[in-house]
């Protein structure tokens, strides 16, 4: 009996070790998981960051999801997906904020877990992101208000449509726009900046408004992908193509066309599908225990009908 009950022991035991030595094994193949949780998805921009952000994994040998709300301006869903992910107890999170201060409590949800937070494309006012792979975008929006000012003459009445004004990028682009304007063209009157929430709808109805509500418009700045074909739109719909300089930012389709036919005068691009790679591979760096800048620079080029079709800029844009 003794014997008998010895032998089932060992038999027990020998699956218990068995099942803890599998799942140790299975645990240590998985490979790391990090979600990357952007502003949205309804701009091109955003599908080229998915793509850099694909690649990086891919490289790295990392599983990654990217998911964003369906409108720039749901904030709230943004918050429900980052505590999604935060329950899936990732190794790491990727995020571009569209709040720079509603994700704070959730940030230091992370930083209790040692989940290692990176930021991409927009920051947060908190210091809990290890790393931020974004634009200068207070430096590219005041080369873009350089360039009005030298296309406009260095004087007249100028408009601003901004997506919004809590994310990060936001913020940045309205303030090295108008602090550029305001320091250095003093002939140069910002008459109206409104916010389209990134939608080129929303944003076409805000231009239209403003170009009807000043006639002497010479210029108008769209500080990103919805508010520039708001921008276009609208001086199409109202007919006045080359009597209002068009400076936008980001690329795509129809900002590319009118370029290209000289409705709008150019735009600064940024570099999204770095910007993608360069948040992924450092969270993986992170969790290697790497050092990190507490910002990566991904650069900012301006384009127009002379150099779209460089090989400097022609990598940058996407359709």
């Amino acid at each position: 009996m003794k014997a008998r009950q010895m032998i089932r022991f060992l038999v027990v035991l020998t699956l218990i070790f068995s099942l803890i030595w599998v799942a140790g094994c299975k645990k240590k193949s998985e490979k790391p998981y990090i979600p990357v949780i952007s502003k949205g998805f309804q701009h091109q921009f955003w599908q080229a960051v998915k793509q850099g952000a694909e690649k990086a994994a891919k490289d790295y040998d990392v599983e990654i999801t990217f998911e964003g709300p369906e409108s720039e301006a749901m904030v709230d869903k943004q918050l429900e997906m980052f505590q999604t992910a935060l329950d899936k107890k990732p190794d790491a999170i990727c995020l571009a904020a569209l709040d720079s201060k509603a994700l704070i409590p959730l940030l230091e949800k992370a930083k209790a877990a040692n989940i290692p937070v990176i930021g991409f494309d927009s920051g947060v006012d908190s210091d809990i992101p290890l790393s931020t792979a974004a634009t200068d975008n207070i430096a590219a929006a005041a080369y873009a208000a350089d360039k009005m000012a030298e296309l406009i003459g260095g004087a007249g009445e100028v408009a601003v449509i901004v997506h919004d004004q809590t994310s990060r990028t936001g913020i940045d682009r309205r303030d090295g726009f108008v602090n550029r304007i305001k320091e250095k063209y003093p002939n140069i009157t910002i008459v109206d900046i409104q916010y389209g929430g990134g939608d080129h709808l929303k944003s076409t109805d805000l231009a239209k408004a403003i170009i009807q509500a000043h006639p002497n418009l010479k210029g108008f700045f769209g500080a990103n992908e919805g508010s520039i074909i708001g921008v276009l739109n609208a001086v199409k719909e109202l007919g006045k193509e080359g009597q209002i300089v068009v400076i936008g930012y980001d690329s795509g389709q129809q900002q590319m066309d009118a370029i290209r036919s000289g409705v709008e005068a150019g735009a600064i691009t940024q570099d999204p599908i770095g910007i993608g790679y360069k948040c992924v591979e450092a969270a993986v760096k992170a969790l290697k225990g790497e050092k990190l800048p507490k910002t990566i620079d991904t650069g900012f080029h301006w384009y127009d009908k002379t150099n779209i079709d460089s090989p400097e800029i022609a990598p940058l844009l996407y359709k």
